[in-house]
C-alpha cells in the first residue's frame, strides 16, 4: 500500500512539470507530442506525415508481470524518443512474407505506432487501429504491409498494435487463475489490443485523431481479433466501426476453450519443461519458452473462456446481439488454401477427391459431396480448393458477417476479394509463391513445392486494401494492381471516415442487413457488387458445425 501511495503521489507531482515543458517545446517542435504519460518526439516524413514509432501502451510484461493482463504504463520526464519500432513480441521465424522492421525481439514489446497528417491536436480526424495477423504465433506492428503512412496520406490517423503471441499471449494455468482478480487466465494477446484501443481513447486526441472514430481493422488473427474485441464486454465501447479481412472467432478452430480445458494445457506444459510452479515458469529465459512451446505447433495456446474477457463463446454472444453494434466490413479472398489441403500429395482425381473427403468428414462425407461436387477432373482442383478455403477460414468469417448481420441493426459490407498477384520479379531466382504470401526456395530441399494458384491467396489483400504496394518488392505489380489497390484502398478510407465504404467515382457497394439480400462487392480489376453465389456451401458447413 505504502508503494501504491508514493506511485500515485509521484505522478501528481510531476504531472505539473511535464505539462509544463510540453507546452514550451511544442510551440517549437511540431514532432513533440504530450501523451497521457509524457511528451513524445518523432518525425516528419517526406510526405508531411508525422510517424511517433513505439510508443508504450502497457508496461513491459515481464518478471511478475509475465501472464498478467497488462498493467498501466508509468510517467516519464522529459521527452522520450518515438522515432524507430519497439521490439516485437517473442516469437519463431514461421511464416516467409514477414519482414520486419523492429528494434529486435522481447518480451517487452507492448508498443504501438502512429501516423497522423494532423498538423494540430484540434483535427478531430478518424483514427484506424489494426491488428497484424500471424496465427497468434507471429507478426508485428513494424511489417512494411501494415504501414500507416499510405491510409494517413488519405486524412486518418493511422495505428499499428504489438500484442503478445503464442504462450506469452494465451498459456492458461490454475495458479494464473488463482491469483488473477478475474480468477481468469489466458487472453493477455487479446487484452493487450483492448488495452491499446484504451491508450487510444485516452490519447488520440493529442495526435490529432477522433477518439470516438475509431475503426479496428486487422487480416487473419488480426481479424479474428477484431471480432474478439467485437464481443468482449471488456472492449466493445472502444470503437465505433469494424473492418475484417479473412478470419473470424466464430465457429473457428481458434475459437475460446473451457478455463479448465485451458488450465490443463498449461499444467501439461509446465510438465513438460520442468517447472514444479508458476514462481518457476515466471522464472525461465524467455527463449526456452519459446522453443519448447514452438514445438506444440501452431496455435498451441487456445483462447479461454475465462468469464472476463469472454463470458461465453464469441458464437453466442453474437447470436444473442451482445456484441459491439458497429458497422461492419469484412470478406475473403478467392484463394485461402490450396485444395493440397485436403488431398495432400494424391493427384487431383475424381477418385482422389472422393476418398478424401470420405476420410475428413465421415458420415457427412456424402452431404458434402452433393454440394462440392465436381464433375470432372478438370473441376477437382477449383471445388477441392474451395472445400479448403472455406474450411480453413471463409466459412467463420461467413458465419460472422451472418450473425452480425441477423443481431446488430447496423449495416454489413461483404467482399471477395479475387486479384490473382502477379508474377515474382525476375530477382528473385528460383523461388515460388509458399503459403499465406510466403516465399519458397525452390532449392530448398525441405520445401513443398506449391501449385500454381488461381485466385488471390490467404493475405494478398493486405498490401492493396493499405496502399503498400511498393513496399513487396517480390511481386512485378502492373498498373493493373495499382487500379485495384486504389479501389480498395479508398472503399476501406470512406468506411474508416463514415462507416460506409461508397463514395463518387466508385462501384455502388450494397449494405446487407437483417431485411436486405447479401450483396457481395467483387474486388478486382472489374470492381462489381453480386448477389451472393455460394450460400448453399456455407450453410452446409454450418449444419455440419452444429452437430459437433
Amino acid at each position: 500500500m505504502k508503494t501504491l501511495f508514493t506511485f500515485l503521489l509521484s505522478a501528481v507531482l510531476f504531472l505539473p512539470v511535464v505539462s509544463a515543458q510540453s507546452i514550451k517545446k511544442s510551440i517549437n517542435n511540431t514532432n513533440q507530442v504530450t501523451t497521457a504519460n509524457g511528451v513524445v518526439e518523432g518525425v516528419t516524413e517526406k510526405s508531411g506525415i508525422r510517424a511517433f514509432k513505439g510508443l508504450p501502451f502497457a508496461a513491459p510484461p515481464v518478471g511478475d508481470l509475465r501472464w498478467r493482463e497488462p498493467q498501466p504504463v508509468k510517467n516519464w520526464q522529459g521527452v522520450q524518443p518515438a522515432k524507430q519500432f519497439g521490439p516485437r513480441a517473442m516469437q519463431l521465424a514461421v511464416f516467409g512474407d514477414m519482414g520486419f522492421r523492429s528494434s529486435g525481439m522481447n518480451e517487452d514489446c507492448l508498443y504501438l505506432n502512429v501516423w497522423t497528417p494532423a498538423k494540430s491536436n484540434k483535427e478531430k480526424l478518424p483514427v484506424l487501429v489494426y491488428f497484424y495477423g500471424g496465427g497468434f504465433v507471429a507478426g508485428d506492428g513494424s511489417e512494411a504491409r501494415y504501414d500507416g503512412e499510405s491510409m494517413a496520406k488519405l486524412g486518418m490517423v493511422a495505428i499499428t498494435v504489438n500484442y503478445r503471441l503464442g504462450v506469452f499471449g494465451f498459456l492458461s494455468h490454475p495458479e494464473l487463475s488463482k491469483e488473477s482478480p478475474h480468477k481468469a487466465s489466458g487472453n493477455y494477446g487479446y487484452q493487450d489490443q483492448a488495452a491499446a484501443l484504451r491508450w487510444v481513447k485516452q490519447n488520440i486526441a493529442a495526435f490529432g485523431g477522433d477518439p470516438s472514430k475509431v475503426t479496428i481493422a486487422g487480416e487473419s488473427a488480426g481479424s479474428i481479433s477484431v471480432s474478439a474485441q467485437m464481443a468482449s464486454p471488456v472492449s466493445k465501447n472502444l470503437f465505433a466501426q469494424a473492418i475484417g479481412e479473412s478470419g473470424a472467432l466464430v465457429n473457428s478452430s481458434l475459437d475460446p476453450v473451457p478455463l479448465t480445458e485451458a488450465e490443463q494445457i498449461g499444467v501439461n506444459f509446465a510438465t513438460e519443461v520442468g517447472a514444479k510452479s508458476l514462481s518457476d515458469l515466471r522464472q525461465m529465459p524467455a527463449q526456452k519458452l519459446l522453443d519448447a512451446a514452438g514445438k506444440r505447433g501452431i496455435p498451441g495456446f487456445p483462447a479461454t473462456l475465462d468469464h472476463y474477457f469472454f463470458p461465453k463463446s464469441p458464437a453466442a454472444i453474437f447470436a444473442a446481439g451482445e456484441q459491439a453494434k458497429v458497422p461492419l466490413l469484412a470478406g475473403w479472398n478467392s484463394e485461402e488454401m490450396t485444395y493440397m489441403f485436403l488431398l495432400g500429395k494424391e493427384q487431383p482425381t475424381l477418385e482422389n477427391y472422393k476418398k478424401a473427403v470420405q476420410k475428413t468428414f465421415g458420415e457427412q462425407a456424402e452431404a458434402v459431396l452433393q454440394v462440392y461436387k465436381p464433375t470432372a477432373e478438370a473441376e477437382v482442383v477449383p471445388v477441392a480448393t474451395a472445400l479448403a478455403s472455406d474450411r480453413f477460414i471463409a466459412y467463420s468469417t461467413w458465419k460472422w458477417l451472418d450473425l452480425h448481420r441477423q443481431t446488430s441493426g447496423q449495416p454489413v459490407y461483404q467482399y471477395l476479394f479475387s486479384r490473382p498477384r502477379p508474377p515474382m520479379v525476375a530477382a528473385m531466382g528460383n523461388a515460388s509463391a509458399g503459403l499465406a504470401g510466403g516465399v519458397v526456395k525452390e532449392n530448398n530441399p525441405n520445401a513443398v513445392k506449391m501449385p500454381q494458384t488461381r485466385g488471390a491467396v490467404h493475405a494478398a489483400e493486405i498490401e492493396y486494401a493499405l496502399g503498400n504496394l511498393p513496399y513487396n518488392e517480390v511481386y512485378a505489380w502492373t498498373p493493373e494492381d495499382y487500379k485495384v489497390s486504389e479501389t480498395m484502398q479508398r472503399y476501406f478510407a470512406n468506411f474508416i471516415k463514415t462507416g460506409n465504404p461508397n463514395a463518387t467515382g466508385l462501384p455502388n457497394w450494397p449494405a446487407t442487413t437483417k431485411t436486405n439480400p447479401v450483396q457481395v462487392m467483387h474486388l478486382d480489376v472489374t470492381t462489381v457488387a453480386k448477389p451472393e453465389q455460394h450460400q448453399e456451401r456455407y450453410q452446409l458447413l454450418d449444419q455440419l458445425q452444429s452437430k459437433k
